[in-house]
């Protein structure tokens, strides 16, 4: 919808002109034989920025984390995940179709697992229970409220996870966000995972891709996993090259939409037509619910007649996201048309 401001996801951001111009100049060469230059770069550089021996360029962050599972488990294991984590609910159940395991899920507060409530979860070492093979967390935690996971907790999951030998892998889509809320780096709020996922689509604003990390041999094996999934990309180096700004330059700025975030909760939380924790919009997600069981499908296409356009994530439930192509100007008048249409009801 021309002119609309686009507030359902991160993923709708279009790239920008630094990265249009790198695209159309960028180096490449056959991926699949390892030749594309301007990926090999991008896989060094991601890398580095996370402290890893090395990367890989995934299509998609749901490829990344199937990838990640299946280099951790056996068939006939159990993936520690929350109850409401994007490996459960968005990725298609590919964890048993690739991997041949099932989720054991466990509801954190506000999207948050904490090591007391993970180690409940682990199953028995009795040969007739499924044994645990692995532990997932996202962080931001997307239908939480994009609620951040902070490093004290992460660390004592790292270390209770160690003493019951369990790998520990990251859905990270929009860890940026979370490393730009906590003031930390990435690095250091990602060092005790055994793998990582981030997406360069999201907040980062590359139009395709998302990088896996981890020891040199998990992505090496991570690689031919790729490839079962389809993910085999040729001269992907055109992708990369909008990749490697996402990641040196669009980070930069995510504080930005973190306040555009605040904003629009704020706007919502004046109207007693709706119901939100302001405590869990910490990143560039709200999420809100209407009273009385309003019909978040009927608001959102009310807000879209106004050309403002949002998600129903349940029968109650309406998302914002914030991003880049979405300006504090913007953001101000959508939050006025959703205040509006929230007196309305």
């Amino acid at each position: 919808m021309e002119g609309a401001i686009d507030l359902r996801s991160d993923t709708v951001t279009r790239p920008t002109p630094a990265m249009r111009q790198a695209m159309s100049a960028a180096e490449v060469g056959d991926d699949v034989y390892g030749e594309d230059p301007t990926v090999n770069q991008l896989e060094r550089e991601a890398a580095a920025v996370f402290g890893r021996e090395a990367a890989l360029f995934v299509p998609t962050g749901t490829m990344g984390n199937q990838i990640a599972i299946r280099l951790h488990t056996q068939p006939g294991q159990e993936v520690i995940c929350e109850s409401k984590s994007h490996v459960l609910d968005w990725e298609m159940a590919t964890m048993a179709s690739f991997s041949g395991c099932q989720a054991r899920t466990v509801e954190g507060e506000r999207g948050i697992l904490t090591w007391e409530k993970i180690r409940h979860a682990i199953s028995p070492k009795i040969y007739y229970r499924q044994p645990t093979g692995l532990v997932c967390l996202e962080n931001t935690h997307n239908m939480a409220g994009g609620t951040v996971t902070p490093l004290e907790v992460l660390q004592d999951v790292w270390r209770g996870a160690r003493e019951a030998g369990l790998p520990v892998h990251l859905d990270g889509a929009r860890v940026f966000n979370a490393a730009t809320a906590l003031g930390r780096s990435v690095a250091e709020l990602t060092t005790g995972f055994d793998s990582v996922m981030f997406c360069l689509s999201k907040g980062l604003g590359a139009p395709v891709g998302s990088m896996l990390l981890g020891s040199a041999k998990a992505m090496e094996r991570a690689r031919g996993f790729r490839k079962a999934l389809g993910g085999g990309m040729r001269q992907a180096g055109i992708l990369a090259a909008a990749g490697l700004i996402a990641l040196n330059e669009m980070s930069k700025r995510l504080a930005e939409d973190h306040a555009n975030a605040r904003l629009l909760a704020e706007a919502v939380a004046n109207e007693t037509n709706a119901e939100i924790d302001l405590k869990a919009v910490q990143t560039n997600i709200v999420i809100f619910s209407l009273r009385w069981s309003g019909d978040a499908a009927a608001f959102c296409a009310a807000l879209k007649q106004k050309k403002v356009l949002a998600s129903a994530i349940g029968p109650h439930s309406v998302r914002f996201v914030t991003h880049y192509d979405v300006s504090r100007e913007k953001c101000q008048e959508a939050a006025a048309v959703v205040a509006a249409e929230l007196k309305s009801l």
